[in-house]
């Protein structure tokens, strides 16, 4: 099946798993991102590479972005030689990073300046859950542009939640991530107690995993714990860092009390104080381990 040409700027951990997924859907993908070695990547991987947003833009209708800071976001929609340049009418930019509600909302505001719609819809997962093909998206914004994205954003996710007006793919994202951050805690502070305890943790995670004590963290994370394996990272501490900001910042906004996020975001402290930052999040297990004397 012939499909049109995809736009990708940002080949990072996240970007480059669903810019692959596109690329084995049939979709040529016209990507950009500052890091030469992940261009270098992308045109291994069967994409092609162009000089810069502006170029991307010109030749695709849909283009994704995946970035890491606000900063990024508008650099690549009106900056020099960003997507403002290269623009023709209609132009839907799918944003699928995990920003602040206000830095969505000047990016919205950015895309409409120059003809473009941006939609808000950050994706559910980690960078292994990318590669597997197994995000889930938080789509939200006008309707039109979500019918003609559609087509691009099932091709690198297995489920894609409609949130109706834009905004909400960023308030429903935050709070996933809320639960994210706590089970991931709880994930860790579990496995210490049973290690302590003299039980064998692949026991653990088989056992406990099939029963009401299972959760996505443990199943995820938690082999990555038992075996002290926090490298390749799936998601640094760096970037769980920004993302409690961003929840902390949210739930104060809609005065709504974090009391076990506010206690779990203190482990994620503690790492960066052991100089963890580039490290997986499941390294809080070791965190809790060295709290433990071990």
């Amino acid at each position: 099946m012939s499909r049109g040409p995809v736009g990708f700027l940002g080949l990072g951990v996240m970007g480059s798993a669903m810019s692959g997924h596109l690329l084995d859907a049939g979709f040529p993908v016209l990507g950009f991102d500052p890091d030469a070695g992940r261009r270098a990547d992308h045109a291994a991987r069967g994409g092609t590479v162009c000089a810069n947003p502006a170029e991307v833009a010109r030749g695709a209708d849909v283009v994704v972005t995946s970035l890491p800071s606000a900063a990024a976001l508008a650099a690549v929609l009106d900056g020099p030689d960003g997507l403002a340049a290269g623009a023709r009418p209609g132009l839907v930019v799918l944003e699928t990073s995990t920003l602040g509600p206000d830095t969505k909302e000047d990016g919205h505001d950015r895309a409409q300046a120059f003809g473009a719609t941006l939609l808000d819809c950050p994706m559910s997962g980690t960078g292994q859950q990318a590669r597997d093909g197994d995000l889930v998206a938080y789509l939200s914004g006008e309707d039109e542009a979500k019918e003609r994205a559609l087509p691009v954003l099932a091709a690198f996710t297995r489920a894609q939640y409609d949130l109706g007006p834009f905004g909400r793919g960023t308030a429903m994202k935050l709070v996933a991530n809320l639960l994210v951050a706590v089970h991931n805690a709880a994930a860790a502070e579990a496995l210490l107690l049973a290690q302590r305890a003299g039980l064998d943790l692949q026991d653990v995670l088989a056992a406990v995993g099939d029963g009401a004590g299972g959760s996505r963290m443990l199943q995820v994370r938690g082999p990555l714990m038992a075996a002290g394996r926090y490298d390749p990272a799936t998601a640094t501490v760096a970037t769980m860092q920004k993302d409690n900001a961003l929840i902390a910042a949210f739930a104060g906004s809609v005065a709504s009390p974090t009391p076990l996020f506010s206690a779990t975001a203190v482990l994620y402290q503690a790492a960066v104080a052991q100089d963890r930052l580039q490290e997986d999040t499941a390294c809080v297990f070791g965190v809790l381990q060295r709290l433990a004397g071990q």
